[in-house]
């Protein structure tokens, strides 16, 4: 009996934040999207943030893939920020799955919103609040396997159950971050995104996904080898 085929990734985007702060940059200077990759495994398509508008994405997914955005079966989204998950909409047909403390977190947000803008009888809030909801229930929790050979590794902190993916190919380990490893820079200089919800859980996660890892697929930058492990490609 022939073993399975180990999962393959890539990377359909590189996301960018919109200003980054250890070149510098100040307030907004670009649209920020997140890093969006490519999982196969097992007849499945998973793509994890899907953070580009539907029509850039799927310009991307043929250029990286010769796929387009209806070969997809499964996403995964790191977090529930908005900018991880522009292309939902598009991808109606996939299942969408988030670590179960980030889909617990986001219905908590929007019942306290709720909240607010009832009392205010605010129906405009009502009614986006109302879009988010929708979208929150239709996502389902993920499995600790999400597939074979693809587990989720959690890293909370940036949001309150922000998740990587953990893939232990046979000749590396390759983490999906999202934004817990935001750039090169931030893994050089071991600095977390100021904008993270729980800056001490961001630094440990931080150090969790260095410690783990050969490879890095950043949130806001390319995949990169771990340079502080003998395993990975700079050792």
């Amino acid at each position: 009996m022939l073993d399975p085929m180990p999962c393959t990734h890539r990377i359909i985007s590189i996301g960018t934040l919109p200003a980054h702060p250890l070149r510098g940059e100040e307030g907004v200077v670009r649209s920020a999207h997140a890093t969006t990759s490519l999982l196969e495994v097992d007849g499945r398509r998973i793509l994890v943030n899907p953070s580009l508008p539907p029509q850039v994405l799927e310009v991307r997914l043929d250029e990286r893939a010769s796929m387009c955005l209806a070969d997809i079966t499964d996403v995964f989204m790191t977090s529930f920020y908005p900018d991880h998950r522009r292309s939902l909409p598009a991808l109606e047909h996939a299942e969408w799955w988030v670590s179960e403390a980030e889909r617990d977190a986001m219905q908590d947000f929007l019942d306290g919103e709720q909240s607010g803008a009832d009392s205010h009888d605010d129906r405009e809030r009502q009614g986006l609040i109302r879009s988010e909801r929708e979208l929150v229930e239709r996502t389902r929790i993920a499995p600790d396997e999400l597939a074979e050979g693809v587990d989720l590794f959690p890293l909370p902190g940036i949001s309150p159950g922000s998740c990587g993916l953990l893939l232990p190919l046979p000749q590396q380990t390759v983490l999906i971050c999202g934004d817990a490893v935001a750039t090169s820079e931030h893994l050089e200089q071991g600095q977390v995104l100021a904008s993270c919800w729980n800056r001490e859980q961001a630094l440990e996660s931080f150090k969790d996904a260095i410690e783990i890892a050969d490879m890095l697929v950043l949130g806001r930058d390319n995949a990169v080898p771990n340079p502080i492990r003998s395993g990975g490609l700079l050792g």
